[in-house]
């Protein structure tokens, strides 16, 4: 099963980054759950929870706020202004 490659970073460091089977974040337009071979886009993040779902089914959560999520090839780029780990 393919992986998808997942960064979350805030302004000054980067918070989290490795393989990820999901990742579900919440968008100005709505909640948004992200798969392998998702179609490229660009996202403006609502204040709120990152989540990521690891390959083994363990999860990691992060507060973002304030930034934006871009998914290219199979890479998802969580990019905020302020974030940490949950």
């Amino acid at each position: 099963m393919a992986a998808l490659n997942v960064s979350v970073v805030s302004a000054d460091q980067e918070v989290w980054s490795g393989e990820a089977a999901m990742v579900v974040a919440k968008t100005v337009e709505g909640e948004i759950g992200i798969l392998p071979g998702h179609e490229p886009m660009l996202a403006i993040l609502a204040g709120g929870e990152v989540r990521v779902t690891l390959p083994s089914g363990e999860k990691v959560t992060a507060s973002a706020e304030d930034g934006f999520l871009s998914v290219q090839s199979n890479s998802v780029q969580v990019v905020a202004s302020r974030a940490e780990l949950s």
